[in-house]
């Protein structure tokens, strides 16, 4: 099968994957109006006249914001207390509707329908406030490469072929992952297009350069233990930090590559790339920046999220 060829195929399951998603939302639009109709007396949302020294004055209350958003992805978009959404929050005034689940690789996001589902949900409670997203926030692809399946990513290291394995890379990232990011992107694009009645822009990210030094979430327990790069690098023989840092750096950058080539296929003009190589420090003051071997510090989400509100005080 020619690449044209599974683009379209990719692009047309994303249309089809809207179409269903739409359709069950429908019935379940219609079952909240049926019984709303049915219960009159229901008062679901009341805007309260603003007050101004106790008088009471025309203009209803407003509560100010730079824009929402709606969101889909994985871990940093849903981090323990901190992440790239809780900071355009709190740092640059966003409101953040997201569906974003840790752990979730995006061929789930593509083909499994639990984040477009939620996605499309909060697209409906946004239009019944009568909100517009500002944007799409979409982050997906780290859980495709890191974890349990890592290491067969690599030829040992004994190998007269070590390295990355360029056939298996060339599978997962340029195939794999690309595929499943045309499904859902244009997923997003026809759901947008058929509720909100308009293209949103959505924004993409690539991944940013990390050290695979063995540190998991909270010293690898908990709901996201890690560590998922250094087991598949042990095993396959790789002891020394500075080599595994060179091949990490050599898969985050075919991925971002493969990002960047993507969002010029001509139905994604309004999806825009922001890029993240080399934003985290990965020299002798690391662990200021990376928090683990995926995840960044405070610090570090913190300067992500800089580049986030960069590209969104672009946008109308």
């Amino acid at each position: 099968m020619t690449t044209d060829k599974i683009t379209q195929d990719a692009l047309e399951i994303g249309r089809k994957r809207a179409k269903e998603i739409i359709a069950l939302r429908d019935k379940a639009l219609e079952l909240r109006t049926q019984y709303l109709d049915a219960h009159p007396q229901l008062t679901i949302m009341k805007i309260e006249p603003a007050t101004v020294e106790g008088e009471t004055i025309d203009i209803p209350k407003i509560t100010p914001t730079a824009g929402v958003l709606v969101a889909e992805g994985d871990s940093w978009f849903n981090y323990p207390w901190h992440d790239v959404l809780k900071e355009l929050e709190d740092g640059y005034g966003y409101d953040v509707e997201s569906v974003a689940h840790y752990g979730d690789p995006i061929e789930e996001m593509a083909y499994g329908g639990g984040q477009l589902e939620e996605l499309t949900r909060r697209i409906d409670k946004l239009i019944r406030r009568k909100d517009e997203p500002k944007a799409v926030l979409l982050s997906g692809g780290g859980n495709d490469v890191a974890g349990a399946e890592f290491g067969m990513l690599l030829n040992h290291a004994q190998s007269p072929i070590f390295g990355l394995n360029p056939s298996i890379l060339e599978g997962v990232i340029n195939q794999r992952i690309r595929t499943a990011y045309i499904t859902i992107l244009s997923a997003v694009t026809s759901v947008c297009e058929q509720r909100i009645g308009k293209v949103i822009p959505i924004i993409v990210h690539g991944y940013d350069y990390p050290v695979p030094d063995g540190r998991g979430f909270l010293g690898g327990w908990g709901f996201l233990p890690g560590p998922w790069l250094e087991p598949g690098f042990r095993e396959k023989g790789y002891n020394d930090l500075t080599q595994r840092i060179g091949l990490a750096h050599e898969l985050i950058e075919r991925f971002n590559l493969m990002i960047i080539d993507l969002i010029k296929l001509p139905p994604f003009q309004h999806v825009h790339y922001i890029d993240l190589r080399n934003v985290l420090q990965t020299g002798s003051e690391y662990k200021d920046w990376w928090e683990n071997e995926l995840h960044p510090t405070q610090r570090g989400f913190h300067t992500i999220a800089e580049k986030f509100a960069a590209t969104l005080e672009g946008f109308p």
